[in-house]
C-alpha cells in the first residue's frame, strides 16, 4: 500500500504540476489533496481546475481547507448584503480577488469534504486539513507529545496534516503523525515543494517527506504580474513569503489589522513599514 498527501498549494501552479509529475512517477495506490489548493498566490482558478481534474480522471481525493474556507465566507456575506468595507475590505484583497477568479466554481468548492479516512488492512489512515478540532488548529514540529495527542484522532495508525506549511514526522502513542508541508508555499525556509509519501513496511507505516524543485521562477513572475497588481498590497508581503520561504503574514496580521480597519494607517503605507523592518531584520 502507498499513499500519497499533499496539501497547502495555495495558487502555486508550477510547484502544483512538479508535485503532480512526482506523485504519477511513483504510482501509488491513493492520493489526497488535504486542502488549501487557492489563495495566496498568483494562480487559483488553474489550480483548482487541476486538483478537480485528478479527482476527476485519476480518483485523487480532494479536501477543503479554511482558505476555500476564506472564500466561502466572503461569499456568504456578499449574499448577505454585507460586503466588507474600508481598511477591512482591503486587507481582504487577496480573497477578493481570488474569489472573481473562481466564483463559478463556489458550489464544488462548498461540496469538498474537511477530512479523508482511508481503511486498510494495517489499520485506519486519516488526513485533515490542520486538526480534528478545526482546519486552523495546526500541528507544529515545535509541539510536545501531549499537545500533538491532543489534536489527532489516536484511533488512527497514520494521521496526516497540514495547514502549518512545516513538514514533520513523528510518532504520538500508535499513531504515525505526518504533516506534510506546503506544496506551493513553504515555511520552513526550503522554498522547494513538498509532499508526503506514505508506505508500509515490515515494521508497520512509514513515511517521507518528499522535496522537490520546480519552476520557482515562473511562479514568482506570475505573483509580480498577476497578483501584486490587482490583490491589493497585502500581496506584496505574500509576494515576499514566496521569496524567501518564510511566515510574513502573521506577524503583520497582530500589530496592523486593527489600525488599517480604524482608519488609523493606510493598508499601503502599513505593508511598506512592515516590509521595512522585515528588511531591516534580515
Amino acid at each position: 500500500m502507498k499513499i500519497a498527501v499533499l496539501a497547502d498549494i495555495h495558487a502555486n501552479l508550477a510547484a502544483f504540476q512538479a508535485v503532480i509529475d512526482d506523485i504519477e512517477r511513483w504510482n501509488p495506490d491513493i492520493v489526497i489533496i488535504a486542502g488549501d489548493i487557492i489563495n495566496r498566490g498568483p494562480q487559483p482558478r488553474a489550480c483548482l481546475e487541476l486538483a478537480l481534474r485528478m479527482r476527476a480522471e485519476r480518483g485523487w481525493h480532494v479536501l477543503r481547507g479554511n482558505h476555500e474556507g476564506y472564500i466561502l465566507s466572503y461569499e456568504r456575506d456578499v449574499a448577505a448584503g454585507c460586503p466588507p468595507k474600508g481598511g477591512k475590505q482591503a486587507l481582504l484583497g487577496p480573497i477578493i480577488w481570488t474569489h472573481q477568479a473562481v466564483a463559478d466554481m463556489l458550489p464544488q468548492i462548498e461540496a469538498l469534504p474537511t477530512n479523508q479516512v482511508v481503511t486498510t488492512r494495517d489499520g485506519l489512515v486519516m488526513a485533515y486539513h490542520a486538526s480534528i478540532h478545526h482546519d486552523r488548529d495546526g500541528l507544529l514540529p515545535g509541539h510536545t507529545q501531549l499537545e500533538l495527542h491532543a489534536k489527532i484522532d489516536p484511533r488512527a495508525a497514520v494521521f496526516c496534516t497540514a495547514h502549518t506549511h512545516m513538514p514533520f514526522v513523528r510518532r504520538v502513542g500508535e499513531t504515525l503523525v505526518v504533516n506534510v508541508g506546503s506544496v506551493g508555499l513553504p515555511f520552513d525556509g526550503d522554498w522547494r515543494a513538498a509532499y508526503a509519501r506514505l508506505m508500509v513496511c515490515h515494521t508497520g507505516w512509514q513515511a517521507q517527506i518528499v522535496r522537490l524543485p520546480y519552476d520557482r521562477a515562473a511562479t514568482l513572475r506570475a505573483a509580480r504580474d498577476l497578483m501584486v497588481p490587482n490583490a491589493g498590497p497585502i500581496a506584496h508581503i505574500m509576494l515576499r513569503e514566496l521569496e524567501t520561504a518564510h511566515s510574513l503574514l502573521f506577524d503583520f496580521v497582530p500589530v496592523y489589522n486593527e489600525p488599517v480597519i480604524a482608519g488609523v494607517i493606510g493598508l499601503e503605507e502599513a505593508v511598506k513599514r512592515f516590509l521595512s523592518a522585515v528588511e531591516r531584520a534580515a
